[in-house]
């Protein structure tokens, strides 16, 4: 039982959430947002070491922002999550390795030895040959930790946690998720089809009720935004989390990988048939549900910050003093960073030499440099300190 995490999750006073989107190598841009924020907070706070598991309580994420969240909340810098990406990114999301992949076991392949090895580092876990590797319930996890993964056996979206109080996190139970591997669970949130094969995770292990369950990236349930689960996970009462409401007590950030349309002002209805339809509408579904749990974050948050959604709903901020955006009584406050990556966007940033096709799509591992530049841009124009005011 992790009991600093126990004691964290109780401790009195404002909570605070971070939560970041799916979106392959363009987890990328979420890491140089984070950059900046936790930048501005050593400066506010006077913390030159200060790393973003100080300030957030509760870390999440599906897909790529899976691996960042299981990076923050084992105490890594945004510098070191950074250079993670740098030197991982082509093993992680370039289909050019998808065949070298198959030459390995699937606990043995390049990306599965870098996750051991740097999560076990981080979490200072002693992991020689032939001893275990640092699991979910880890007692060096600094936060509250939520993975989003689908479960194909059971056709689910399986939001997996740390939580000591789950119901599936009782260390009776035989199949007691905190013994899983840690690293197995992000590789898992992070099985893109077509990237990676499926992740196959073992349950109750060596004892007559071993069974097995196969794992997909977590971006292709509604979930590739958490945002608005998390704050379920921390105020339904089957979770036994119970954390205040109030934009005065609760605070969720959420951090997107960049967004863009993809109009197509000349399509015709006899385009639509079956191989466009199976091309296009896993994606179109995936932004639709993300902007979803976003509206629902802004019409139930105090916005505080974010892009508008739409030209009829707008952005909802609410400047401080400012008049409600809704009926409904505000239960958090709520920043939300994406940056508009279309041509029009890049270019409002002034890096109109990025070709906007190139930053795009998840497996852009040959556009790192120009990513990055879009992430730190926008973090420049973008992230301020007084967003979190009342909560630094």
């Amino acid at each position: 039982m992790n009991q600093k995490l126990l004691e964290r999750i109780d401790s009195p006073g404002p909570k605070k959430i971070l939560a970041c989107d799916g979106g392959g190598i363009l987890g990328l841009i979420s890491v140089e947002i984070l950059a900046r924020l936790e930048t501005e907070l050593r400066a506010r706070l006077g913390r030159p070491e200060l790393v973003l598991a100080d300030y957030f309580d509760f870390v999440c994420g599906t897909s790529t922002g899976a691996m960042v969240a299981g990076c923050i909340s084992a105490g890594m810098s945004t510098d070191q999550i950074r250079q993670f990406y740098v030197d991982s990114g082509r093993q992680m999301f370039d289909k050019a390795s998808l065949l070298n992949r198959l030459k390995y076991s699937y606990n043995d392949e390049p990306l599965a030895r870098k996750l051991r090895v740097e999560l076990d580092k981080a979490l200072a876990h002693a992991a020689t040959p032939g001893e275990p590797n640092a699991t979910l319930g880890d007692a060096n996890l600094r936060t509250l930790l939520m993975m989003v993964m689908r479960n194909a056996t059971t056709d689910s979206p399986w939001p997996v946690s740390n939580n000591p109080r789950a119901k599936y996190n009782q260390p009776g139970r035989p199949d007691c998720n905190l013994r899983l591997p840690l690293w197995q669970l992000l590789r898992a949130s992070t099985a893109a089809p077509t990237f990676f094969p499926p992740e196959v995770v073992t349950f109750a292990p060596a004892t007559p009720n071993e069974y097995q369950f196969i794992f997909v990236d977590g971006g292709v349930t509604t979930y590739n935004n958490p945002a608005f689960l998390a704050f379920e996970m921390v105020t339904a009462a089957p979770y036994q989390v119970g954390w205040k409401t109030g934009p005065e007590n609760l605070l969720i950030v959420s951090v997107g990988t960049g967004n863009a349309a993809r109009a197509r002002p000349d399509l015709k209805a006899d385009d639509l048939w079956l191989l466009d339809n199976a091309r296009n509408l896993p994606g179109a579904l995936m932004n639709a549900a993300a902007a979803g749990w976003d509206m629902a974050c802004r019409t139930l948050g105090e916005c505080r910050f974010g892009p508008p959604i739409d030209r009829e709903f707008g952005d909802m901020v609410i400047a401080p003093g400012g008049p409600a955006n809704a009926s409904a009584a505000k239960q958090f406050a709520y920043l939300r960073y994406d940056p508009d990556v279309s041509q029009a966007g890049i270019d409002a940033l002034g890096l109109a030499e990025i070709d906007a096709s190139k930053v795009q799509v998840l497996d852009s591992v040959g556009s790192i440099p120009e990513i990055q530049r879009i992430g730190q841009a926008y973090a420049a124009a973008s992230v301020s300190i007084d967003h979190l005011r009342g909560f630094a």
